[in-house]
């Protein structure tokens, strides 16, 4: 099956999680083809910190100035892309690590003026990625794309993550994320979602800042035809292998209306 995996950054940032999760993509990967996705957005904002440079989100994205590009460049698509790229080598996986402007992996074009050099990814190379895969390798791609003319866009890693997702035509997309789930008006963990559902907890403020742009992206991915995203604590020892082994950890988002999830 082929699965698209984002892991947030959070997830990243200690030798032991990494190392762990790595692991069990290695072991993944024997049955499965994988590609992965990650973000590194806490990384980034203390590398900016130790610079004097503040930052600023609108609706979850980061404003970014050329200040912020740089450290995306360096942080995100740099040291945090290698340290995981290392950890999967360690575990036996030949992986290779990318971000959307190597081989124009992802074109991006400017989100919005008001947020600086943000960029919407337009499309994903699936060529490359499945190219890579053919060969046994794993793309670990990080969160930055380009465009024709040469720019370098930071690309929220939620949204890169569909995208590539959507060129690959992964079968699932599963978030590794530092939260239990979605969380209803009362803080309550949602099992299951569907896409109306979705619509009806942002309208509702009661998805907000990260996690509004994560359901945002899910529902781009369950229009464009993936059939099934799962939001999950990727902090959870196990997690990956569990989730593939079908126990439900986390909340699982599904296409259509509460009648037709419920029949799947």
């Amino acid at each position: 099956m082929k699965i698209l995996v984002k892991v947030g950054g959070t997830l990243l940032e200690e030798d032991a999680i990494r190392t762990r999760l790595a692991g069990q993509l290695a072991a993944a990967i024997q049955q499965n083809e994988l590609v992965v996705v990650h973000g590194g957005g806490r990384q980034m904002t203390r590398y900016l910190e130790e610079r004097g440079v503040s930052s600023r989100f609108v609706n979850g994205l980061r404003v970014s100035d050329e200040a912020v590009i740089d450290a995306a460049s360096k942080v995100i698509a740099g040291s945090v892309n290698k340290q995981l790229v290392s950890a999967l080598a360690a575990a036996g996986q030949l992986a290779v690590g990318l971000s959307g402007v190597d081989g124009r992996l992802t074109d991006a074009t400017l989100k919005d003026p008001a947020l600086g050099f943000v960029g919407h990814p337009e499309r994903s190379n699936g060529k490359l990625l499945n190219l890579l895969v053919a060969h046994g390798y794993l793309p670990v791609v990080a969160c930055i794309a380009g465009d024709e003319n040469g720019t370098i866009y930071n690309v929220n890693a939620d949204q890169m993550a569909v995208s590539c997702a959507i060129g690959f035509e992964a079968r699932q997309l599963i978030f590794l994320t530092d939260v239990p789930g979605v969380r209803d008006s009362a803080g309550q963990v949602l099992d299951q979602l569907t896409s109306r559902d979705i619509s009806g907890l942002i309208e509702s403020g009661v998805a907000h800042g990260g996690m509004r742009a994560k359901l945002e992206a899910a529902a781009h991915a369950l229009e464009s035809g993936i059939e099934e995203v799962v939001i999950a604590p990727g902090l959870l020892p196990d997690v990956f292998t569990t989730l593939l082994a079908g126990q439900h950890i986390g909340t699982r988002l599904l296409p259509g209306t509460p009648e037709r999830a419920a029949a799947r």
